[in-house]
């Protein structure tokens, strides 16, 4: 059976790190204990209290914006001249509910490539804070919601993505299918979910932690001991700008030895959660997680037991879904069969995206020489050029805070699947996951739920086809019958042509 890039990679390294290993990994079940103070569990699904009734999932939301045309149409022009988004104010209904001064801001990095002015609003991902300029203004308690990127018809990927994560006692944000539209255009099915602020830490976690985003252009390099050199890298989302803690960690990551790395880990990180959270990502064939393209993944840190819990976010690529749906490369061009990339276009000049150009004499960006074997150079640790976004010589990583981390080997992720006990953590993790939601039946009601929503309420929305093409991709996924990744129904908004929505 073909896999994605994602699995065939970690699961050779799984098999050569287990091989002829006997390693004693605890229950499968939790979190694992740290010796700086009690496991941190995150509080998921149903066990979360006081839920505002926005985030019921049985039912078909509406999100009814309206925004001034001109402010609208000059937050877009910002954002296409700096790639600032900036807070506009406007009203907001919800599920008949009505909100005055509003707070609207795109949200998403590189899912907004390629908007404009002309796109119809409901089609590009938003974050909509009811509380931005009217305090303690909220719907149920709910304040702060994210309108997502879509790359299915359905969205049905990322919704089950989220639904498993809180299964499988995992941090996740509650998510609802909605009707969305922009001062009354057509209505779009677009997934709706928490945003992981103030509010979504103390419901999840506790409200004395710190909560970091890994932003896409950064990466996980320890430089020195300056916060500074690491605000381009990571935002605070949460609790106390305090970047010690994360310090600490990126520190111990870089200049640990492999054995002390083995040895000393649970005093930084949340072990077997990370195993889980690594298993399930594969199991849900979601390429652009931690270790993926977009650097997409939250940090929490738990000051009372002392250590790191990775969170899961963005899943609008699990699944096998592709950029822009059904295999295809953004814009409606086909993935090539063969492997091979397709010329670019003669009228093109040669460059690339953005006015970059490209290398006409076989030279890298800053000198480097483009290698003629197929290898990386040697002396290069496979970085790109330090003026080209690759790695400074401040840190080891992907490519320096702000540098741009898309080079994918984080180094949390690389080494920990590179140790052999560990990744048998990993291994046991992925055969219970697999008894414990895909055996026993669990994903797919999951799944079904989800579907029946959609097809029961969301007919005018999307197409019962697609809905049925969606979910059999996700089946297929989970029982391991997928032949390719990309085979989801394409997405009808033109915000569903990025990689990520990692982004601000």
């Amino acid at each position: 059976m073909p896999c994605s890039p994602r699995l065939t990679r970690r699961s050779l390294l799984l098999a050569a790190a287990i091989t002829g290993t006997a390693a004693a990994c605890s229950s499968a079940g939790g979190t694992g204990a740290s010796e700086g103070g009690d496991a941190v569990t995150p509080t998921t699904g149903s066990d979360r209290t006081d839920v505002s009734s926005l985030w019921d999932a049985s039912t078909l939301h509406t999100i009814e914006a309206t925004l001034e045309e001109e402010e609208l149409a000059a937050m877009i022009e910002t954002y296409l001249d700096s790639e600032e988004k900036e807070w506009i104010t406007g009203q907001v209904t919800i599920d008949g509910t009505a909100f005055e001064e509003v707070g609207f801001k795109l949200k998403g990095n590189s899912s907004l490539q390629g908007i404009s002015t002309d796109d119809d609003p409901a089609t590009l991902p938003w974050r909509i804070r009811l509380d931005k300029y009217v305090d303690d203004q909220s719907f149920e308690g709910a304040a702060d919601l994210v309108v997502r990127s879509t790359t299915t018809a359905t969205s049905l990927n990322e919704a089950v993505a989220l639904d498993l994560l809180a299964e499988a006692g995992l941090a996740s944000q509650l998510s609802v299918a909605t009707a969305f539209t922009v001062n009354g255009g057509d209505p779009q099915l677009r997934l709706a979910l928490e945003h992981m602020d103030d509010a979504w830490m103390a419901s999840v976690f506790s409200a004395d932690g710190t909560l970091y985003k890994s932003d896409a252009d950064g990466d996980w390099s320890y430089v020195d001991e300056d916060p500074a050199s690491y605000e381009e890298a990571f935002d605070v989302e949460a609790g106390e700008e305090d970047y010690t803690p994360l310090i600490a960690f990126l520190e111990f990551l870089d200049s640990s030895s492999d054995e002390d790395f083995a040895a000393q880990l649970e005093q930084y990180l949340e072990v077997e959660a990370f195993a889980r959270y690594l298993a399930l990502e594969d199991m849900m064939s979601n390429f652009d997680d931690i270790d993926g393209p977009g650097n997409n993944s939250y940090l929490y840190y738990g000051p009372d037991a002392g250590t790191m819990t990775v969170v899961a976010w963005d899943h609008n690529l699990a699944f096998g879904a592709s950029n822009g749906g059904g295999g295809q490369m953004p814009g409606g061009g086909e993935l090539p069969a063969d492997g091979e990339m397709p010329a670019m276009p003669s009228d093109a000049g040669g460059a690339m995206p953005g006015g970059g150009q490209m290398p006409t004499d076989g030279e890298m960006p800053g000198g480097g020489q483009m290698p003629t074997d197929g290898e990386m150079p040697s002396d290069a640790g496979g970085a790109m050029p330090s003026d080209a976004g690759g790695a400074s010589d401040g840190g080891g990583g992907q490519g320096g805070p702000g540098g741009g981390g898309m080079q994918g080997n984080n180094p949390l992720a690389s080494r920990f699947t590179e140790n052999t006990e560990f990744a048998a953590m990993v291994e046991k993790q992925t055969t219970t996951l697999q008894e414990e939601l895909v055996d026993s039946g669990r994903a797919q009601e999951i799944l079904d739920a989800r579907a029946a929503v959609l097809t029961d309420q969301a007919s005018e929305l999307v197409s019962a086809e697609d809905v049925t093409t969606d979910a059999e991709q996700i089946t297929a996924v989970l029982d391991g019958t997928a032949e390719t990744t990309g085979q989801g129904s394409a997405a009808s908004d033109a915000g569903g042509d990025a990689a990520s929505d990692g982004g601000s």
